[in-house]
């Protein structure tokens, strides 16, 4: 059965960026800003220039999807919240969407088949980190998403692939990381932020498959216990 493209707002405060994008019959259009420790200021100014400029109301969308996590405390919580909030008063369901998803996603690209060591930094000396299988635009987590030094990320790939790349703010520890690792990068792209235009992609494959939650369930995902403000 082929579903129809849904009107989706998705939205992101994980980093230092702040983001947001709608996808309305498949086209995405997004705004994009780094602005550190002002995301509680931007993001509903920033949704509501973007539903302008797009031309579509509240009532139109299908749900909200958001970065869930792994990230800033503080990033996370208010994107859930802003999610949450608007889904109640729309009437919809929430997409939480994984950042180190939507990392490997645009670095993995739009068509073909990508191995993705996605990788965040978590402040404090460590990292967030995930193998992603990302083909033709959809990303497959292998494994599960972790928590470590840089030196503590194992050395072994879950797969063997001919196309291997790394993403993420996250490598900025690359010199930390195993060499027997990084060796295997054919391509490494530092400077991927998590980017809502990337978010509301994996979350449109997640509403076909039926991956849509009641708004209460917009929960973020810190991956650690200790918390970090950011």
């Amino acid at each position: 059965m082929i579903f129809p493209m849904p009107t989706l707002l998705a939205l992101d405060a994980s980093t230092e960026a702040c983001s947001c994008a709608v996808l309305h019959n498949g086209e995405v259009s997004e705004r994009f800003e780094l602005v550190p420790r002002q995301h509680t200021q931007m993001i509903l100014p920033m949704i509501e220039a973007l539903m302008a400029s797009a031309g579509i109301g509240f009532g139109e969308l299908d749900a909200i999807a958001f970065g869930k996590g792994p990230g800033s405390f503080t990033g996370l919580r208010i994107a859930a919240g802003v999610a949450q909030g608007l889904a109640f008063a729309a009437d919809v369901p929430v997409l939480p969407v994984s950042t180190l998803a939507a990392v490997a996603v645009a670095a993995g690209g739009a068509t073909g088949s990508s191995l993705v060591f996605s990788c965040l930094d978590a402040r404090i000396d460590e990292v967030y980190w995930g193998w992603y299988l990302v083909q033709d635009g959809q990303p497959q987590l292998l494994g599960d998403e972790q928590l470590c030094g840089p030196e503590a990320v194992p050395v072994a790939m879950p797969i063997t692939h001919s196309n291997v790349g790394a993403a993420g703010n996250g490598l900025c520890y690359r010199g930390r990381l195993p060499t027997t690792l990084t060796a295997a990068f054919m391509a490494a792209q530092p400077d991927l932020l998590p980017r809502s235009s990337h978010i509301v992609r994996i979350a449109a494959s997640l509403w076909q498959q039926g991956g849509a939650l009641a708004p209460e369930a917009a929960s973020p995902v810190y991956l650690r216990d200790k918390v970090t403000h950011g």
